[in-house]
């Protein structure tokens, strides 16, 4: 169990109306696909496509990307924007 601990993701998705969705998961393309099928996705994604990831960031586990998660939504798009533009890394 622990190698699958090493590899979870934080990333951010675009929708087609340009609105970021933050999520977490251990295969950023696989998930990709579930939310563009609209079988697996996030229910709010449903509809918005297309989607395309903009980022992603390696966690040390489901714990940290749990965490980091949570403080991405807490944030305005202006600061995910910076953050996807790679401007905002450092205070991550």
């Amino acid at each position: 169990m622990a190698a699958a601990d090493n590899s979870w993701f934080v990333y951010m998705l675009r929708t087609g109306s340009g609105a970021l969705y933050t999520g977490i998961t251990t295969d950023t393309a696989r998930r990709l696909a579930e939310h563009q099928s609209g079988k697996r996705g996030a229910r709010s994604l449903r509809g918005k496509g297309p989607l395309t990831l903009v980022w992603q960031l390696p966690a040390e586990n489901r714990a940290a990307a749990s965490r980091l998660e949570a403080k991405l939504k807490r944030l305005g798009k202006h600061d995910k924007e910076r953050i996807v533009r790679g401007e905002h890394q450092a205070e991550l």
